[in-house]
C-alpha cells in the first residue's frame, strides 16, 4: 500500500501496488528493468512514460522512486517527473522498496480500546499519536499499532480507517475490522450520519451570542501549503465546511467551546475558529497562543454517536477529558458539564 501524500490518500493506488511490493519483497526488495522510450511518447513526461511501461505499480509509487534516484538515463540520475523523454532513449529504473511502502508494518503499542465487536473498534487516541503514515512519520502511527492488533487488518485500506484526528488532537476514532463495515462506515461518513463532538479551549474572549454556526468552505491555503483556508469556492479549489459553535464557559482567562461538526473537512474545527478571531490554544499554525500546560492544540474529541454499520444497534461513546486539558480547566476556574 502506498500513501499518496500526508493528506489525501488514494485507495486504487494502495491496492494496486500492495501485491506487486511483496513480490518485490520475495526477490530480495529490487528489480532492476531497462526501459526504451516508445516512438508516442516522444516529448512527454518521464512519469508518464514510467507510467505506461510499468503498468502493475500507481503513478504515485514511481514518483516516490524518481524521488530517491532510483531512475537514471546512461547512469546520469534523473529526479524530476516532469523531464521530458526522447523515443528511443534508453532509461533504467530499480523497483524496491521506499520509505512509504514500508510503512505499513505492524508494531505493538498501547492502544486504548474502548469498545470492539466483529465489525469495528472504537479507539481513545492520545494526543501525540499520528492516525496514518506520511513523510517524518512512516511508523509508529496508529494504523502501525492497529496492524499490531491484527495483522489481517492489511486486507483492508489504511488498516481500517474510514477518518482521522490530527497528531495533537486527543479523543474518538471509529475504525473498522471488515471490509463490509468499512464501506459501510465510510458512506455514513459521507451522508453525514456520524456524529462528532470536540471540546476546544482558547484563551480569547467569546464575543456575541452563545451559539454560532460557521458555514465556510475550507481549502488549501495558497500562500501556505502545508496551512488550510476559508476560501471562495469561484476563486480556489476547496469543499463546504459547517462547524456549530457554544461556548460551555468564559472568564477573563478564556473560554471553552463545544464544537460539533456537520462536515469532517482537514482542519476544520481550527480553521473555523481562526475564522471567529478564537484560534485554539497551542495551535500557532492557526494563530493560537501558547501556555506551559498546554503544549499542543486544546482540541478534544469527547463523543462520537453512530448506528452500529451492520446491526443498525445505536452507539454512543464518550471519552473522558485529558490530564492536560483538565489542568488547563482547574487552573482557569473552568466548569466542564458533561450533559453540555
Amino acid at each position: 500500500m502506498i500513501i499518496s501524500s500526508p493528506f489525501e490518500l488514494d485507495e486504487t493506488d494502495s491496492l494496486q501496488d500492495e501485491s506487486s511490493l511483496e513480490s518485490l519483497a520475495a526477490a530480495d526488495g529490487v528489480e532492476v528493468r531497462d526501459l526504451t522510450v516508445p516512438p508516442d511518447f516522444h516529448g512527454q513526461r518521464l512519469d508518464r512514460m514510467l507510467a505506461f511501461l510499468v503498468t502493475e505499480f500507481s503513478r504515485s509509487y514511481l514518483q516516490q522512486l524518481l524521488e530517491d534516484g532510483a531512475v537514471t538515463r546512461d547512469t546520469q540520475v534523473c529526479l524530476k517527473s516532469a523531464t521530458k523523454v526522447k523515443a528511443g532513449e534508453r532509461w533504467r529504473i530499480e523497483l524496491r522498496a521506499t520509505p512509504q511502502s514500508q510503512a505499513f508494518k505492524p508494531e505493538q503499542m498501547p492502544l486504548n480500546v474502548i469498545y470492539e465487536d466483529a465489525d469495528l473498534r472504537i479507539i481513545d487516541k492520545p494526543a501525540g499519536l499520528v492516525v496514518h503514515p506520511a513523510p517524518g512519520n512512516w511508523s509508529g502511527t496508529l494504523m502501525n499499532g492497529l496492524l499490531g492488533l491484527d495483522e489481517r487488518l492489511m486486507d483492508l485500506p489504511r488498516a481500517g480507517i474510514v477518518h482521522r484526528l490530527d497528531k495533537d488532537t486527543s479523543g474518538l476514532m471509529v475504525v473498522a475490522r471488515t471490509r463490509q463495515a468499512m464501506d459501510a462506515l465510510v458512506k455514513k461518513i459521507a451522508d453525514r450520519d456520524v456524529k462528532r463532538q470536540y471540546v476546544a479551549m482558547t484563551d480569547k474572549a467569546w464575543v456575541g451570542p452563545k451559539q454560532k454556526s460557521i458555514d465556510l468552505p475550507i481549502g488549501r491555503d495558497p500562500s501556505n501549503r502545508l496551512r488550510m483556508a476559508t476560501v471562495d469556492l469561484a476563486r480556489t479549489p476547496g469543499k463546504s465546511a459547517l462547524t456549530h459553535f457554544h461556548v460551555m464557559d468564559q472568564n477573563e482567562h478564556g473560554c471553552l467551546v463545544r464544537c460539533i461538526l456537520d462536515t469532517g473537512r482537514t482542519h476544520q474545527i481550527r480553521v473555523h475558529m481562526a475564522s471567529m478571531k478564537l484560534p485554539l490554544l497551542g495551535d500557532t499554525l492557526y494563530g493560537g497562543g501558547e501556555h506551559p500546560l498546554m503544549p499542543r492544540q486544546a482540541l478534544h474529541a469527547d463523543r462520537l454517536a453512530f448506528d452500529h454499520p451492520l446491526t443498525g444497534e445505536p452507539l454512543a461513546f464518550r471519552s473522558p477529558l485529558p490530564v492536560d486539558i483538565q489542568s488547563l480547566l482547574q487552573a482557569w476556574s473552568l466548569s466542564y458539564n458533561e450533559k453540555t
